[in-house]
């Protein structure tokens, strides 16, 4: 690829994620659901009964428009609020047995996605992708987390 990492890398990562992200809402579309929608099914998924700001929290949403979604799939009969038993002011997010289908439906397309993506490129290097994505992640993590500048625990402080 011409030109330098320095120049290419974000705005390479940031077209990819782009362009996967419309990939992802105009194959959604086939099954009545939008990526945003299916993301909040995959979570709840994962992570039966879990609380709706901690989803909300999870997916760096503004919890009024997690509500608009959630309110949507319990209107489809996907997922439903159940009031906590210690805490009435917290719901706790489960789903509907109708979601199960449509989660298997939703597992295929995520399958296809990935291979679209992954087209010509051999196994061993897709894990290396992944594993080199990951890293990236931690890195950024990390530095989100312990900013330039700013002392690391593990380092002896002096003063």
């Amino acid at each position: 690829m011409p030109g330098s990492v320095d120049m290419n890398f974000l705005f390479t990562l940031g077209e990819v994620q782009r362009m996967m992200r419309a990939y992802a809402d105009k194959q959604a579309a086939r099954y009545g659901i939008t990526r945003a929608q299916w993301a909040v099914l995959a979570k709840v998924e994962r992570t039966e009964g879990l609380k709706q700001s901690e989803l909300a929290e999870q997916m760096e949403m503004q919890p009024i428009t997690l509500t608009r979604l959630i309110d949507k799939l319990c209107e489809a009969g996907w997922i439903e609020r159940r009031s906590d038993a210690s805490d009435r002011r917290v719901n706790r997010l489960y789903l509907k047995k109708a979601a199960r289908p449509l989660l298997g439906k939703l597992g295929g397309l995520r399958s296809e996605l990935t291979a679209t993506a992954l087209e010509g490129i051999n196994p061993a290097d897709a894990h290396r992708l992944l594993a080199q994505l990951e890293a990236i992640k931690e890195n950024v993590r990390n530095a989100i987390q312990n900013p330039a500048g700013a002392p690391r625990d593990q380092e002896q402080q002096f003063g």
